[in-house]
């Protein structure tokens, strides 16, 4: 029989030195992504050709070729090897920077852009990362890489513009080089190495699933919600950076806005993520901050000429969009299925990124053609859509998933394991996988009888 899985066990070390190494890659890559967001249009606006429909593209074209590369890249995966379709997703993006940061033309940053896109490395990670953990610890560990991408975010956003004004946002691409090869660096030398690579459906896309996710209504809302969302940051920072200027704050005193936006924003999503959460009032919290979302779009496309009113209204934007990027990733895990999650954030994902190459182009096309105006009043509409749309959808339900090994037990054992699990306070649902030696379950932690299940895993050897 195999080791008794322990579900309130810490993770061993190797599973810590994995985690956190790939988080870290996460981390390096993502800041290395938003570092250049807050002070690429400042930058685009002096190259040669360009124009606000260029700028645009310039900002949007990451996320398109992102979104053509990252189920292929996920699949790849399963054939090359993880380690190696993340060292060559990570060369890409290297390779892209520089080419960015040697261009004097639109152009050539576009097509630099365009590279980096293409390193879509995120499935193949979340797959490694499966590989490297337990099953009873892979959500903990997902949830660390989650928190890391936000961290990245934010540090990014409040950095970029005090780095740029030091070394000019051709400098920052050569950094986003250098962060791509530290990268590298880690997963090569840090990352453990894995043993035999598995199917994980909790973490990957399995192409057989796509029928059922993209029939799901409730994931599509999700999916859609994601896609607004991205495509309203992008759009907006086509012109944010050019309204602060515009307004009197130079580039090198921006982070002066966008630290107490993020800081104070930050503060304000904690209730609202604690309310949502265990409170369970995840509907009404997600539909206010899409409504808050909507109404920072309106008011700065009313108020967009004074600085006080641009930062106040971007403080109010980000308590929306920090609320919403918190609590999506979270939906779509409690709506799909325990062994169709892998696939519902693969195109979660994909949409994600699809948001955010159209919303840069988008902006782009509507500040050449209309003016700032234009572009918030896109964000806005899309915003209000979105917002319709929501008010439809079902609360959901407040369960987590949890993976429990099935190793070593007969088809017969395994059943009469899943049927006795079932008898336990707060298991909800079961989804056995006998072929993989998994069961996937949906629990209620509130009121989940740990021990019970502790002792069933226990008489079971597992």
């Amino acid at each position: 029989m195999s080791e008794v899985q322990d579900i309130t066990s810490p993770m061993s070390s190797r599973e810590k030195r994995a985690t956190l190494s790939l988080a870290s890659i996460y981390g390096l890559r993502m800041f290395g992504l938003f570092l250049i967001m807050p002070v690429l249009s400042l930058f685009a606006e002096q190259l040669s050709d360009s124009t606000p429909a260029l700028i645009g593209w310039t900002i949007g074209i990451y996320g398109l070729t992102q979104s053509l590369f990252q189920i292929p890249f996920g699949l790849l995966s399963d054939r090359v090897g993880r380690k190696k379709i993340i060292v060559i997703g990570l060369i890409l993006f290297a390779i892209g920077s520089v080419v960015a940061a040697l261009s004097q033309s639109i152009y050539g940053v576009l097509l630099g852009r365009a590279i980096q896109g293409s390193g879509a490395v995120a499935g193949p990670t979340m797959a490694l990362l499966a590989d490297l953990t337990q099953e009873v610890h892979r959500t903990k560990a997902m949830a660390l890489i989650g928190a890391s991408i936000g961290l990245s975010f934010g540090l990014a956003m409040v950095s970029g513009p005090v780095i740029a004004s030091f070394t000019g946002v051709n400098g920052l691409f050569w950094l986003i080089a250098a962060l791509s090869v530290a990268a590298i660096f880690i997963i090569i030398f840090v990352v453990p190495q894995p043993g035999r690579a598995k199917r994980h459906y909790e973490a990957e896309v399995m192409t057989s699933q796509f029928s059922f996710v993209l029939k799901n209504t409730a994931l599509l809302r999700l999916d859609y919600g994601i896609f607004v969302l991205h495509l309203i940051l992008s759009a907006s920072f086509v012109v944010v950076p050019l309204l602060l200027r515009d307004a009197g704050l130079p580039a090198i005193s921006h982070w002066q806005v966008y630290l107490p936006v993020f800081a104070v924003s930050m503060l304000i999503m904690v209730p609202f993520v604690i309310l949502a959460e265990k409170k369970r009032k995840m509907k009404s919290v997600f539909v206010g901050a899409i409504a808050i979302l909507a109404l920072a779009n309106l008011g700065l496309l009313f108020k967009h000429d004074q600085l006080w009113a641009i930062a106040a209204l971007l403080g109010l934007f980000f308590c929306g969009f920090n609320l919403l990027e918190a609590t999506l990733p979270s939906l779509v895990s409690k709506t799909a299925p325990g062994d169709l999650r892998g696939t519902a954030m693969g195109v979660y994902s994909t949409t994600q990124f699809l948001g955010a190459g159209l919303g840069g182009a988008l902006g782009g096309w509507c500040y050449g053609r209309y003016g700032v105006d234009g572009v918030f009043l896109l964000c806005a509409l899309m915003a209000l859509s979105w917002a319709l749309w929501a008010l439809s959808m079902t609360p959901p339900r407040y369960w987590s998933n949890l993976l429990i090994s099935l190793a070593d037990l007969s088809q017969e054992q395994a059943d009469a394991l899943a049927s006795e699990m079932l008898k336990i306070s707060g298991v909800e649902e079961i989804t056995p996988h006998f072929e993989d030696a998994v069961a996937y379950l949906k629990v209620d932690n509130q009121i989940l009888d740990k021990p019970a299940l502790q002792a069933v895993l226990a008489r079971y050897g597992q």
